[in-house]
């Protein structure tokens, strides 16, 4: 008896893409029919979505077996929509991610396909180039350089969601409970033979992106306290300067007044600017604290990561 075809899912979030899902849709058919030797399925994630975008996924399942649409009870982000789609497609032997804008060209799929038959059990889409530009492109570049000096664990360089990740690493991503995700650090978190596959990152299909800069923003610092205890570190480091300093500058003072020198007055300006300085020190201190403070309480709380709509009145789909 031959082998089975091994099951390969593609896990795709979805935030008011109307205007490239139809492209996106096209593009994928052509892939899963054109690629033989797997059994294909394709789940797209409605994450809380205000336009019509959850009703052409709707209606192109409805004609195509191959594509589930999960719908979550409102707008979780980027990270939990992605988890509940992986969950979903839990018991495929192998499970593609990529967003929904087409700047990850499905194309590759077959590649990162045959990289993992050839027994990676994780392929990365490494970005050879990207296409965006101004402010977006440099907010890009510094939080790669910047995440790469202070994460605790090494993360390949220039990957994001797109890539693929076999049952095992599957079954680990899926045991990983914490609620702020980084998902490029928790895949290199959970280890296994790792392979990669270059490519050029292209625009947008069609519209404007939907991640904006303040949600940009909390998804780096998801990542650099997620997975650096390096700005505590260097709070102490700061600490143990500052009081350094102090203590030496304590001392000069004193020698100079046991030998009988003249102290001059520091004055105002000296005090108010050594308040300021120490004050501002604090308060960042305070911050960086307050910053990991709040994620533990997050995940003391223990609330799901994200709810899925009832995908019918007879049939309803269990909270993570």
């Amino acid at each position: 008896m031959a082998d089975p075809l091994p099951t390969v899912a593609i896990v795709i979030p979805v935030f008011n893409e109307e205007p490239v899902l139809p492209e996106l849709l096209r593009r994928l058919d052509a892939v899963m029919t054109g690629t033989p030797g797997a059994t294909w399925r394709a789940v797209f994630v409605n994450d809380g979505s205000r336009d019509r975008s959850v009703t052409l996924l709707k209606a192109a399942a409805a004609g195509d077996a191959r594509l589930t649409v999960v719908e979550l009870s409102r707008n979780f982000g980027h990270q939990p929509a992605l988890a509940a789609g992986i969950a979903e497609a839990g018991d495929a032997d192998a499970v593609v991610t990529m967003d929904a804008d087409l700047q990850d060209p499905p194309e590759l799929i077959p590649e990162l396909l045959a990289r993992w038959q050839g027994g990676a059990d994780v392929v990365l889409a490494v970005r050879r180039s990207r296409q965006e530009h101004g402010v977006r492109r440099l907010g890009f570049d510094l939080f790669h350089r910047m995440f790469q000096r202070l994460s605790d664990l090494p993360v390949p360089r220039n990957t994001g969601t797109f890539g693929l990740l076999g049952r095992a690493a599957l079954g680990a991503y899926n045991r990983l409970p914490e609620r702020h995700r980084f998902f490029p650090g928790l895949r290199a978190w959970v280890g296994f033979e790792t392979a990669e596959v270059l490519y050029d990152r292209q625009d947008r299909a069609a519209g404007k992106p939907t991640q904006t800069f303040a949600g940009l923003m909390r998804y780096a610092l998801d990542a650099i306290f997620s997975f650096s205890r390096l700005p505590l570190r260097l709070l102490t480091y700061a600490g143990i300067f500052i009081s350094s300093c102090g203590f030496a500058l304590g001392l000069f003072f004193v020698c100079k007044r046991l030998l009988g020198i003249e102290t001059a007055s520091t004055g105002f300006t000296t005090l108010v600017t050594l308040t300021l300085f120490l004050g501002g020190i604090q308060l960042i201190g305070i911050g960086i604290l307050g910053e990991y403070l709040g994620r533990i309480y997050d995940e003391v709380k223990q609330r799901p990561l994200y709810v899925v709509k009832p995908r019918s009145p007879a049939r309803s789909r269990h909270e993570p």
